[in-house]
């Protein structure tokens, strides 16, 4: 395989599960900016389309094969519900590439009941804003002569 093909196809499959991940190691790899935020979303939405599709069969199925008793309200359950009640779709899909992974915020948005259609739009145009602040972010970053002498 072309190793070009290689190095995206790791970059995407990482940005599956670590957003950051996507706009670091494009840069990293040389891309341009508009190729790092494609990577970087395509991962991203790729997790949001499968586990809105498929997550809430998943929890089905490992609620029955692992009966786990686990205490309801954490303080992180808690910090959810907070977000969700005061910003809704949109406060949780504009947080998860900076908190949560787009597996977590998908199953969060899933588990109270979003539309998949309304999931798909909102994680869309936070993984479209966020993917384009990180890389354009790393660019300027990398740019100071102290982090060129750290990498150099």
């Amino acid at each position: 395989m072309n190793e070009s093909v290689l190095t995206f196809f790791g970059i995407y499959v990482l940005s599956l599960f670590k957003f950051i991940s996507g706009p670091v190691l494009g840069y990293a790899a040389g891309y341009s900016f508009f190729e790092s935020v494609f990577v970087t979303l395509a991962g991203m939405m790729t997790s949001v389309f499968v586990f809105t599709l498929i997550g809430t069969e998943i929890k089905k199925m490992l609620e029955k094969r692992f009966i786990i008793k686990r205490v309801v309200f954490t303080k992180k359950s808690r910090r959810i519900v907070q977000i969700w009640q005061k910003t809704g779709i949109i406060g949780i899909a504009f947080l998860t590439p900076l908190i949560l992974t787009p597996i977590g915020g998908t199953l969060i948005l899933v588990s109270f009941g979003t539309q998949k259609r309304k999931i798909f739009f909102y994680m869309f145009i936070s993984g479209l804003f966020w993917a384009s602040f990180f890389s354009l972010t790393i660019e300027q970053l990398l740019a100071i002569p102290f982090f060129q002498n750290l990498i150099g």
